[in-house]
This record gives structure tokens, C-alpha cells and sequence, in this order.
């Protein structure tokens, strides 16, 4: 069904440890608006879709959120990884540490713990389709800020990629909205028939 490569979507190669910032970014791996989140929502929602684009659009994003989940456990992966233990304690991430040593979990910026109910699954396809537009309006806000706190060029390049998927992502919900409501829309027209014999 996938053919997986090897590699990241978009190449990680951070040189300097920042627990700081791996402290803020691993938001998007676990957190309300993130990675792990924007991929069960789509893996979900696709059996509820009413056009065959609209399925697959949602399957084809869903698993590039999956994609994009690697990247940003890369990343805080990476950012960790050489940080002395009087860096993991000055960034504010002794907590973490102490329950998953430099180990990837899903939680939020805040620490909060990765949950299903960051996801919804309406049942209906254009509630659900505005759902994912306004989830990406908040992943590509939450890359912006988190750019924002960033310094470091091999941090910020990654997450401007990440952050454009997510206009992207943003686009082709809107096409497969249009698409849905086309669909609904055509199904309550019904050709008028006459009875045989009238003219």
C-alpha cells in the first residue's frame, strides 16, 4: 500500500544541542496541533468521505503527517541527544528527562501527554473538511512561532518546510471541500420525469 524510503521527507542535520528548543518543538510531535494528532484525524475521517478525491486526499495526508511526525522526532531527537545534563536542567526539561531520558514521547509543549481527544471524526465529510483546514491553520501558526523562538539555521530550515506543507495541506482540503459539497449538491437534483403518454 506505502512504499517507504529511508530517509526524512526534508533532510535534519542539527549539529548544536538546544533542549530549549526541543523542549517547544516537540509540541508538534504530540501536542494539540501537531504531527501525531493531524495523521489519526486524516487516517480516520477518509472512510467517511463521499467522493473517491476526497478519500484519497486525506489518505495521502494523513500519511505525510506521518512523515512529518519522523521529521520532528528527528529533530528533538537531535537537539537532545549531546545536551549535558546541566543543559536538559537549565532548558526546563529535567521532568521529561527523568521519565524518558533522551527518548521520544508524545506530549505537548506544556508536557501534557499526547490524547485522541486532540482529534475529531465528525462523520459528516464537509464538517470534517473544515475541521482539517482550521488544524492546519493552526500547525502552520504554531510552526510560525515556533520559528519565532528558534535561532539556529539548521533549526529553522526544517521547520519552514513543515510550515509550508501546512499552507499546502490547507489548499487541497479546500479543493477536496469543493469537490464534497459538488458532489452533495448534484445529489439533491432530481431530472424531472414525465409520466408516458404527456407531452
Amino acid at each position: 500500500m506505502w512504499i517507504y524510503e529511508k530517509k526524512l521527507e526534508y533532510p535534519v542535520k542539527i549539529k548544536n544541542p538546544d533542549p530549549r528548543m526541543a523542549k517547544v518543538i516537540i509540541t508538534q510531535y504530540g501536542g494539540p496541533d501537531g504531527e501525531l494528532a493531524a495523521s489519526i484525524r486524516y487516517l480516520s475521517q477518509r472512510f467517511s468521505m463521499v467522493t473517491p478525491e476526497a478519500r484519497a486526499t486525506l489518505n495521502d495526508i494523513g500519511t505525510e503527517e506521518l512523515a512529518h511526525l519522523e521529521m520532528v522526532g528527528t529533530m528533538v531527537y537531535q537537539l537532545i541527544k549531546g545536551a549535558s545534563i546541566d543543559e536538559i536542567k537549565a532548558a526546563g526539561l529535567d521532568p521529561y528527562y527523568a521519565d524518558h531520558d533522551r527518548g521520544i514521547y508524545p506530549i505537548s509543549a506544556a508536557g501534557n501527554p499526547f490524547t485522541a481527544a486532540y482529534i475529531q471524526s465528525k462523520g459528516n465529510p464537509v464538517v470534517d473538511l473544515y475541521e482539517n483546514m482550521a488544524a492546519e491553520q493552526k500547525a502552520r501558526a504554531t510552526y510560525e512561532w515556533l520559528i519565532d523562538l528558534a535561532d539556529d539555521p539548521d533549526v529553522i530550515d526544517p521547520l519552514k518546510f513543515l510550515r509550508e506543507r501546512e499552507v499546502v495541506h490547507f489548499q487541497r482540503f479546500g479543493e477536496a471541500l469543493r469537490i464534497v459539497q459538488d458532489y452533495l449538491d448534484s445529489r439533491r437534483h432530481f431530472p424531472i420525469s414525465k409520466p408516458d403518454g404527456m407531452e
